[in-house]
């Protein structure tokens, strides 16, 4: 499984808006496009900073939807007023312990690595984060993704609402820090969103 990542930093003020652009105007363009499984949405009403990632069944998938969606990305960008940044990953993993319900927030952290340490980073999050991650309060799921060729990975952990993220912030930078320790991996960032839209649909990959 794949996924593209879309980043902005928005106005704030035109996060609403794109947020019901992508709910009723991509989300259903996207879903009728071959291997195309889902769509997320990020956002931080904060910074303005907002992330689009659509999920597909191939690597090839992915790649020949590129020039279909170059423009609805743009167009997405410009109601949110400004240029998008766009990754491409493998879902190198996911666990889901239940569907995310409205108010869900998610838990970004961002990690360098060394293309080698990549498998390394996979088992330390399968085997050793996953199972202690799905015993915190208000857990719903979590994903790693890995861009090989720039030693790039982002892991996103979904909770049932700002309270339980909340609750479990001081025993995730503890675990955290110690599973990059044990990956050999370098932390890069952090960051918490509401889960504006939850369509990704990839399957249970842990």
């Amino acid at each position: 499984m794949y996924a593209r990542s879309t980043t902005v930093l928005a106005h704030p003020d035109s996060i609403d808006a794109g947020i019901a652009h992508m709910r009723d105007e991509v989300m259903p363009m996207l879903l009728g496009i071959e291997g195309c499984i889902g769509l997320s949405m990020l956002t931080d009403r904060t910074s303005g900073r907002c992330i689009m990632t659509s999920s597909w069944q191939t690597r090839d998938d992915m790649r020949a939807s590129e020039k279909q969606l170059r423009p609805v990305r743009d167009h997405a960008a410009e109601i949110l007023g400004a240029r998008p940044q766009v990754d491409e990953w493998e879902i190198a993993a996911l666990h889901r312990d239940h569907t995310s319900n409205p108010g869900a927030c998610v838990r970004a952290t961002w990690m360098r690595m060394a293309p080698e340490q990549a498998d390394r980073m996979v088992d330390v999050y399968r085997m050793g984060l996953l199972p202690v991650l799905e015993g915190y309060d208000g857990f719903c799921s979590a994903s790693l993704l890995i861009d090989h060729d720039s030693g790039l990975a982002v892991s996103s952990v979904t909770y049932d609402g700002l309270e339980a993220m909340a609750r479990s912030r001081d025993q995730a930078d503890a675990l955290r820090e110690s599973g990059a320790r044990e990956a050999g991996v370098e932390i890069v960032e952090t960051c918490e969103f509401a889960l504006s839209l939850a369509h990704l649909r990839v399957p249970e990959m842990a």
